[in-house]
């Protein structure tokens, strides 16, 4: 006789649609962000929008590209709309009960999947919004969250960060080098970010510290975020033409820098440029070009030093150091320097303006570098030094730099990306360089991970699933099509970390009729053994089935059957050994807690007002305890 075997929920049911928008208000503008609690970093942390609280500290951390609200009408208004949005999150109708253990290529489509208990995410979470990028997904937690070292979230055909929601009844803790996907949403729980983790979403919790360490934060495009133009760039007029010029000073070099643009003064003299180095015109002295230049200038400095500002970085000393800024106004107030590496982010906004605004000197390490990622471009960017600029050697900076009322130095092996002007100050160059370098954008935001997965689905999987037949595993699964599918692996596990190859099935390659798969495996494992499909196309690409846990086959005299699995109300029990020698009859939750007892044998146990779950039954006898798994759903 065959029984039938615990199962756990096949997450490659396609879902052909799903909507409902969960509106974030106010809250959306904030990366991190309680109701009551502190936020503090340890660590070089990079954050891109707001951190607030409405009752508590912010600690720890350096420049961010966005504002700190503490207790102020933003935090209010942020505290409601949180709030607003989780209740929106809590009453979502589920469509899919996952088991508590998530990853390991575990694929999501569009939907609300609810987990009545803590979970946890090891190895790889796959959400796939099967082209449709407006596909929400909400994972909706009745318990903590945590994450393992490295876990990973991992978005495809179209999903994307703002759509996804993790609402979690509970802390939520991350492993060292996560990369999270999502808004985590959690109830009376705090939040921790661990060194090397990287958060594209939001961490928002109703009641709850939060506190990270060397973490990458930035909110996600797409609804809830505005798209980040900067403000309006100023009319250069004939500015545009100069790599080099002061309106009034000195303009020299020692021969050997090379520019790509025009180099001059309105008040004073250009001297010792080599003509053979500078691709424009070398204007030795004042003549109606650099009179209409330094009018001009002018105009430009008028416009940028009218702009309010949006954000100030409060730690000018540690400007850099890897801070990632995107098209706003910033304002520094007091001298800054610039360390190792500043990232300027359009957000693939190609016209995104970036302003920096400093009131003192700057200056920048050896080395320092500005890297331009998602379609920024040096002539969006300006830079407005209330004081003098000393670009130290080797170091690459980009954009339009303006000093007001002071010197321009570059050093050895300076690089501008762009032009560089005073209203009044010399302008000093030792073998460096100002033209266009042309190196091209790159892309920080589009972090993937390491999933065993393709874009596609090549196969319809119908069922994976295992029984029981003498003491041996009968596994089976159906699919309904399937594109160029070589073959299946069928992997085990004692722990659901750690899998062997257990036997390789041909596939049907292309079909579109059913096809039936088994294979019987004859060996012994523990009480409980974890099982998976690895399908395998013929250009070699791969992708898993979800994981299923089985008991362990054994030949039994005495037999217990339930039925239904899953119960819906009513749980029947069939036993066919000696029913005076049962001493109990009990059932236990998946934290150990017993929701039944009974000091006798019971054929029938209504369940009422019970969580869908996984749950024990134990049967003990006088001889022995028989455990049976089942599950609950409403």
């Amino acid at each position: 006789m065959k029984n039938k075997i615990l199962i756990i929920a096949l997450v490659l049911y396609k879902l052909t649609s799903f909507g409902q928008i969960i509106n974030l208000g106010t809250a959306a503008n904030f990366v991190f962000f309680t109701t009551a609690g502190a936020v503090g970093n340890i660590g070089n942390s990079h954050v891109t929008g707001d951190v607030g609280t409405f009752a508590g500290a912010i600690t720890g951390f350096s420049n961010i590209d966005g504002v700190n609200h503490n207790g102020n009408a933003t935090s209010i208004n942020a505290s409601a709309d949180l709030i607003t949005a989780y209740n929106q999150l809590n009453i979502a109708t589920p469509t899919f009960f996952p088991g508590p253990l998530l990853g390991y290529g575990q694929r999501f489509f569009a939907g609300v999947y609810s987990i009545p208990a803590a979970a946890t995410l090891t190895n790889c979470l796959i959400l796939d919004a099967q082209g449709d990028s407006s596909a929400i997904f909400i994972i909706q937690i009745q318990g903590a969250f945590s994450t393992g070292p490295s876990a990973k979230v991992r978005l495809i055909n179209g999903a994307s960060a703002c759509n996804v929601f993790w609402k979690v009844e509970g802390a939520v803790s991350m492993g060292a080098g996560t990369l999270m996907r999502g808004n985590l949403v959690t109830n009376n729980g705090a939040i921790h970010m661990s060194a090397g983790d990287t958060l594209e979403g939001r961490a928002l919790s109703i009641a709850g510290a939060i506190t990270m360490d060397g973490t990458l934060a930035f909110i996600p495009k797409g609804f809830g975020r505005a798209i980040l133009t900067g403000p309006n760039a100023p009319t250069l007029g004939s500015i545009i033409n100069y790599s080099l010029f002061s309106s009034i000073g000195l303009v020299t070099d020692n021969g050997l820098s090379n520019l790509a643009g025009d180099v001059g003064t309105n008040s004073g003299s250009t001297s010792d440029y080599n003509a053979l180095k500078v691709a424009g015109t070398i204007h030795s002295i004042p003549d109606t070009s650099t009179l209409l230049c330094s009018s001009d200038l002018n105009n430009v400095y008028n416009h940028l030093n009218s702009l309010p500002y949006d954000i100030e970085l409060l730690y000018p000393t540690k400007f850099g150091n890897n801070l990632v800024l995107t098209p706003h106004v910033y304002i520094m107030n007091a001298a800054a320097v610039l360390t190792d590496t500043l990232y300027l982010d359009a957000q693939g906004n190609a016209n995104g303006v970036f302003v920096i605004k400093i009131n003192g000197a700057l200056t920048t390490s050896t080395h320092a570098r500005v890297k331009l990622i998602n379609q920024a471009q040096s002539k969006n960017i300006f830079w407005l030094i209330n004081g003098a600029a000393t670009i130290n050697n080797y170091s690459v900076i980009r954009g339009t730099i303006i000093c007001n009322n002071a010197a321009s130095i570059l050093n050895v092996g300076a690089s501008i990306d762009g032009a560089i002007f005073t209203t009044n100050g010399n302008i000093t160059t030792t073998s460096s360089t100002i033209k266009k370098l042309n190196i091209t954008s790159t892309n920080l935001s589009n972090i993937i991970c390491d999933c065993p997965v393709i874009s596609t689905l090549p196969i319809e999987l119908l069922s994976f699933t295992g029984e029981c037949s003498n003491q041996n595993l009968e596994l089976k699964w159906h699919t309904a099509s399937e594109i160029n599918n070589d073959y299946f692996s069928i992997e085990q596990s004692i722990d659901g970390i750690n899998w062997q190859l257990v036997a390789k099935v041909d596939g049907a390659g292309n079909s579109t009729s059913i096809k039936n798969y088994s294979y019987i495996d004859v060996r012994q494992y523990n009480d409980i053994s974890y099982y998976r499909l690895k399908q395998t196309d013929f250009n070699g690409e791969f992708n898993y089935s979800a994981i299923i846990a089985i008991e362990k086959c054994e030949e039994d005299l005495i037999k217990l059957a339930i039925y239904p699995n899953p119960v819906i109300e009513t749980l029947n029990l069939s036993y066919d050994g000696d029913k005076s020698q049962i001493l109990s009859t009990s059932i236990y939750n998946q934290l150990g807690e017993i929701v039944y007892y009974s000091a006798f044998y019971q054929s029938r146990i209504v369940f009422e007002n019970k969580l869908n779950d996984i749950y024990f039954l134990h049967v003990n006898t006088t001889s022995k305890n028989i455990i049976k798994k089942f599950s609950v759903v409403e």
